[in-house]
């Protein structure tokens, strides 16, 4: 199929642009031969910035070769920024400038935007389930082409400190092409949903998953707490897959010797809190693919809009009375 006549899927992360997990998804895509791959991605880690945005300040946007692309950029804003970017590009007339002329040539001659198909951002270094799902850069990509109306996909790989390898990426990939596929199929048919997106979780021991699995979010999460550091070290760093690093604080560290006028501390991995119920975390640690549809709204449980009904009309008789 020619390039120009090929639907095109951008790809978009929260690890950043070198990340290996976007590097893989980016092979396994362009080897199928199918659709035109174009990157749109932070030019470094953005993990865990959630659906923040830049606002009061203009982004910058660099043109870097990844292999197979039609193009890829580097941009210094955040995950959602990424896709959003080139889809206002896409559908507006703007101004643009000469410097700013591969994205013309890209613009008209790749990604008309009748042949824009799908946005997805990952492969993420570790799982995003449960309530991490809110801290998610990786699944704000997804929710960010979601919200202009473009079906998007979140992937995560289930990585573990001492299990996992690099490799594990590529695997994977492969087992989310499928799925990426069958969207597409749907997409050309008119009969897939726009009303959410998928977020995709890959077990640890890909090679030998149980398969797919259509799960809901859960409550699952990992609680973390600040700990006092010295100002010359950084202590145990926090990796993208939320858990700690290997430079400890030394052990005659004592706090004491820290000034009150500036005291450091650092995030550190005080232990799970699971959900009890068959939902997407417990899901992929079974060893599923688990794919979670997600909406861009969340609403309150039952429970709570029963109580706030009744609560809510009882508001103006506190009007004044003394806080208790």
């Amino acid at each position: 199929m020619e390039d120009g006549k090929r639907g095109t899927i951008m790809i978009t992360n929260d690890d950043g642009i070198d990340a290996p997990g976007l590097r893989a998804l980016v092979d396994s895509l362009v080897n199928t031969n199918v659709f035109n791959v174009l990157v749109c991605a932070p030019d470094s880690e953005k993990s865990a910035v959630s659906h923040s945005i830049t606002w009061l300040h203009s982004i910058s946007a660099k043109q870097v070769n990844i292999h197979g692309t039609v193009a890829s950029f580097a941009v210094s804003g955040t995950p959602a920024d990424s896709p959003d970017l080139v889809i206002s590009l896409l559908c507006s007339a703007l101004s643009i400038s000469i410097k700013s002329l591969i994205i013309c040539v890209f613009i008209e001659i790749y990604v008309p935007s009748n042949l824009f198909k799908q946005v997805i951002s990952g492969i993420n270094r570790g799982s995003n389930c449960g309530y991490h799902i809110v801290y998610s850069g990786t699944v704000a990509g997804a929710r960010e082409a979601f919200f202009n109306d473009i079906p998007s996909i979140s992937i995560s790989y289930d990585w573990v400190e001492g299990k996992s390898n690099p490799h594990d990426y590529a695997l994977a990939a492969q087992v989310c092409i499928p799925i990426i596929n069958s969207v597409l199929a749907e997409i050309k048919n008119q009969s897939y949903p726009r009303k959410c997106f998928l977020n995709i979780d890959v077990p640890n021991n890909v090679a030998n998953h149980k398969g797919y699995k259509l799960t809901r979010q859960g409550k699952s999460i990992i609680k973390m707490g600040w700990r006092q550091v010295t100002s010359q070290t950084e202590g145990r760093r926090m990796s993208s897959d939320m858990t700690n690093t290997d430079a400890d604080i030394p052990k005659n560290f004592g706090t004491s010797s820290v000034s009150p006028e500036n005291l450091s501390f650092v995030r550190e991995v005080r232990g799970p809190i699971l959900d009890h119920d068959d939902t997407d975390y417990r899901s992929l640690k079974a060893g599923y693919i688990t794919v979670t549809p997600l909406a861009g709204l969340s609403n309150a449980e039952e429970d709570c809009k029963t109580f706030f009904e009744y609560w809510l009309p009882s508001v103006p008789k506190h009007l004044s009375s003394a806080a208790l």
